[in-house]
């Protein structure tokens, strides 16, 4: 039991942990305003003169070549959330309500996948899309993205407490079929858990530099993550990139919250629907 004394303690834990996680983003907000004399003599988190001249010379390096990996970065993350979410819900539907020998076999092994680092499987991966002619091309990014045992995870453990049984049960005996019974009932009362998978995976894929990194040789294709690393490799020689790079991250990060922000709504639906039903 917590006595007076001590129950600051877990406010004060959360608060670190917060200015842990908050002091670096806005390092990067403050830094991205400095131009390249401001960035390197000084070190404070004041605001600088430059974030309009960074921001033009970001958008003019090589013809705009960054605005091309953000939108490789968005057609990555996009497409591979998108079909990785409705595998997620299809096959997370299948395990939870049907059953089938094997089911629990295959599951042990889909929480095996969740527990293993992705670093052990790009170099398996690169060597499978080199011997299928697909290296260095968007398909060798876009189709390891697609399967994620974490979405499957989830979307089988939403769909076993979202969906009643008695209600799959009804849909059957009024004579629903099975696609039409996951279109139609199963899928509506799982697109909260479907958003949380497809959050999940477009942040996955959009801050993943270790597979794309591996994958692609052309720079052109490079994701936002990769095509950065680059521009600072390349600031050791040219340290006037270095305020590229960061004006570059900041703006990286901009998409992420913009669909954090208008997707929430889906979960703030669930949390209402629950509380009515109960």
């Amino acid at each position: 039991m917590r006595t007076k004394s001590t129950r600051w303690i877990p406010t004060l834990i959360l608060l670190l942990g917060a200015v842990y996680c908050l002091v670096p983003i806005i390092w990067v907000v403050m830094a991205s305003t400095k131009n390249g004399q401001e960035l390197f003599t000084t070190f404070t988190f004041a605001p600088g003169s430059g974030f309009l001249d960074n921001l033009s010379e970001l958008s003019a390096y090589r013809d705009g070549v960054y605005w091309r990996w953000m939108l490789n970065s968005a057609l990555y993350a996009g497409f591979g959330a998108l079909l990785s979410a409705a595998l997620s819900g299809v096959t997370g539907y299948a395990l939870a309500k049907y059953r089938f020998r094997g089911r629990n076999a295959l599951f042990s092994i889909l929480l095996a996948g969740v527990l293993m680092p992705p670093i052990t499987l790009a170099i398996p991966q690169y060597l499978l899309m080199a011997e299928a002619g697909l290296a260095d091309s968007y398909w060798s990014v876009l189709l390891p993205s697609i399967l994620s045992p974490y979405g499957i995870y989830l979307a089988r453990i939403y769909a076993a407490a979202a969906i009643p049984d008695e209600v799959v049960e009804a849909a059957r005996v009024d004579g629903a079929r099975e696609f039409r019974l996951f279109r139609s009932v199963a899928l509506p009362m799982m697109v909260p858990g479907l958003v949380t998978v497809f959050l999940f995976q477009f942040v996955a894929i959009w801050n993943n530099f270790l597979l794309p990194y591996i994958m692609l040789g052309d720079d052109s294709k490079f994701p936002v993550t990769v095509g950065l690393y680059s521009l600072l490799q390349q600031g050791a020689n040219a340290p006037a990139l270095y305020t590229l790079v960061i004006t570059g991250a900041l703006l990286s990060i901009v998409p992420l919250i913009a669909l954090f922000l208008g997707l929430q709504r889906y979960w703030r639906i669930d949390l209402l629907s629950g509380a009515v039903k109960s």
